[in-house]
């Protein structure tokens, strides 16, 4: 064979690592069990190391063309009291670029667009892979067969070739978190781009978008699985008196757009992210809590490392054994981060406790609090060319 891969799985991470070996001249076929190419969700940040991943895969350019520039926003308490002040100039001074917004269902058809037509194979799903010898994975797909130097497990945080791989290992389990998220129906006149509101145990919060309309989400902490019959009045019922923009937000929303998602994650980590000829990235890898907005960033960076690696190492067993030492750390120091966000965050409910995070928030200098968001943010992408 020759430089040939299987990605399985076609969400951000999946098509990301997919346009990096097409770039460094590798055969790829992408492999989604979706029938629909996009993935479910509503809006996205990307930070600047997401972007420069983007960047090192040709992309960012489009993708940057596509978003909304974060400068202005923050961190609120219900009756509108600010925080924290978001200040979007310092953070792209201190890395280059600032965070951005798009809509995900924009992000996957950029990804997608970079990628030859013939690459992506949607509504299919991969059985198990099979090591038929040191340099040979296979994986079939409907009737058809596959032969290729190495896959790559893309297929989110139920992966089932993870669970193929490490039968005994702990399963994602339940954060203690739900999220409901919609993109309103029309634009919205907004007075920030970017902003959290937390309460007791909640958080409402929003991205604004280049054409005018805008992303928002609460996160309840709730028992797994509680479902509501009328997801959009029940939000109503629980934000309809905080302060503005966001009951205008919710009445800019259609009941059907209403996404529910527990939020899940991997919080015991794998001991390694590659088996044989065969990597696991993003979510498959690492699923996260969204608290610091890394989750797609980070799969971001794992797609590039790996070309990277591809690209350089001598051998692929080579290659895979610096993908494994570079984003292992990286990745699970940024999980455990966020795991701590969300429970000095939007999961904290004790009245004293609020109100001391609140206060501690308030008198921490913006020059500290940029330091802080620069441990994730400034990541330097190995060069592809």
């Amino acid at each position: 064979m020759n430089n040939t891969a299987v990605v399985v799985g076609a969400g951000i991470g999946g098509l990301a690592t997919a346009i990096g070996l097409h770039r460094i001249g590798w055969n790829v076929t992408v492999i989604e069990r979706s029938p629909t190419p996009e993935d479910a969700g509503a809006g996205i940040s990307l930070a600047a190391n997401g972007l420069r991943a983007l960047d090192e895969l040709g992309i960012g350019h489009a993708v940057r063309a596509a978003s909304r520039n974060q400068y202005t926003g923050g961190t609120r308490t219900p009756d509108g009291t600010w925080l924290t002040h978001m200040n979007g100039t310092a953070l792209e001074d201190a890395v280059g670029t600032p965070i951005v917004g798009i809509p995900r269902a924009t992000l996957h058809r950029l990804l997608r667009e970079h990628l030859p037509t013939d690459t992506l194979h949607i509504g299919t799903e991969a059985g198990p892979v099979e090591q038929t010898d040191p340099t040979t994975v296979r994986v079939t797909h409907g009737t058809t067969t596959l032969n290729a130097d190495l896959v790559v497990a893309a297929d989110g945080i139920n992966s089932r070739l993870r669970n193929q791989l490490f039968p005994t290992h702990p399963h994602p389990t339940y954060s203690g978190s739900t999220v409901l998220r919609a993109i309103t129906d029309h634009p919205i006149d907004l007075h920030t781009d970017f902003e959290l509101t937390w309460g007791h145990g909640v958080e409402f919060g929003h991205i604004a978008f280049l054409d005018g309309r805008a992303e928002w989400h609460a996160v309840l902490d709730l028992p797994a699985r509680t479902r509501f019959t009328d997801p959009l009045t029940e939000l109503r019922r629980r934000f309809g008196t905080w302060h503005d923009p966001i009951p205008a937000l919710l009445d800019a929303t259609h009941p059907d757009a209403v996404l529910h998602h527990d939020i899940n994650e991997l919080p015991t980590p794998l001991p390694t992210y590659t088996v044989g000829r065969i990597a696991l990235l993003g979510d498959a890898a690492h699923a996260m809590t969204p608290h610091l907005g890394q989750g797609a960033c980070q799969a971001l960076e794992d797609a590039v490392t790996l070309a990277a690696a591809l690209a350089t190492e001598p051998t692929i067993p080579a290659a895979l054994t610096r993908y494994d030492t570079e984003r292992r750390p990286r990745t699970q120091a940024v999980a455990r981060a966020a795991r701590q966000a969300g429970r000095m965050g939007q999961q904290l409910s004790h009245p004293l406790a609020v109100a001391l995070r609140n206060t501690a928030m308030r008198l921490t200098p913006s020059h500290a609090a940029t330091r802080m968001i620069l441990r994730h943010h400034a990541w330097v992408p190995p060069r592809l060319d």
